[in-house]
């Protein structure tokens, strides 16, 4: 119950003023903790600085709205936006999910139908234009001091494997696929971009994220 009311909450504010939301103006964020920006301000989300980015350069997108919690899976976002209803279209929606599916120890083929379903439904908010939807790679969270203790290869032979069916399906969508999982490993010779969690991206590793999506999307 608390997910599906702050889900509803997330979904409705946009960042500002409080005016009301013009969805063809709006970046709709899918996601869990990376798109949420567990453990940093929320001006530093990467979806906040991509659409700055996309302002500085004079695209129209005046908010971003967000679907996204820390520890959600494929299903549980699915059910988020079953209870969240977001209507579009959106100007832009972007996908980042699957970290705790390979967390929890989910088969990577469970994942492969459930990301499919999800990225089909974020075509949808994008009135049905794929090229207006884009899925963002899942970072390594085994470089991070939270997982000094665990097996680090493992970790980033899973997260592969996870992104490779995001990437595959993501062809099959023809929707971009933007890698950001190598800028997420330089971070055990940069501590700088590590939340003070210990777990999660700073706003710096954001930043970088953000870039490299605006790069890819140009």
């Amino acid at each position: 119950m608390r997910q599906t009311v702050l889900a509803m909450i997330l979904l409705t504010l946009p960042l500002g003023c409080g005016k009301p939301v013009d969805p063809m103006k709006t970046l709709l964020a899918l996601g869990d903790s990376y798109t949420i920006g567990e453990a940093v301000d929320e001006r530093l989300r990467w979806p906040n600085q991509f659409a700055e980015l996309l302002r500085k350069r004079g695209v129209a997108i005046e908010d971003v709205q967000f679907i996204a919690t820390t520890g959600w899976t494929t299903d549980e976002l699915n059910a988020a936006v079953d209870d969240a209803k977001p209507a579009g279209p959106y100007a832009m929606v972007s996908l980042l999910i699957g970290v705790n599916n390979q967390y929890r120890g989910r088969d990577v083929e469970t994942f492969r139908p459930e990301f499919a379903a999800l990225l089909k439904r974020a075509i949808g908010f994008a009135g049905g234009d794929s090229k207006k939807v884009f899925v963002v790679s899942i970072p390594d969270w085994g470089v991070m001091p939270f997982a000094k203790d665990r097996d680090a290869a493992q970790i980033a032979k899973e997260i592969d494997a996870y992104n490779s069916v995001c990437r595959e399906e993501s062809a099959k969508q023809n929707v971009k696929f933007i890698d950001i999982t190598p800028i997420s490993r330089t971070a055990t010779t940069k501590p700088e971009l590590i939340a003070s969690d210990g777990l999660h991206p700073s706003g710096a590793q954001y930043t970088l994220w953000a870039d490299e999506i605006d790069k890819a999307l140009r």
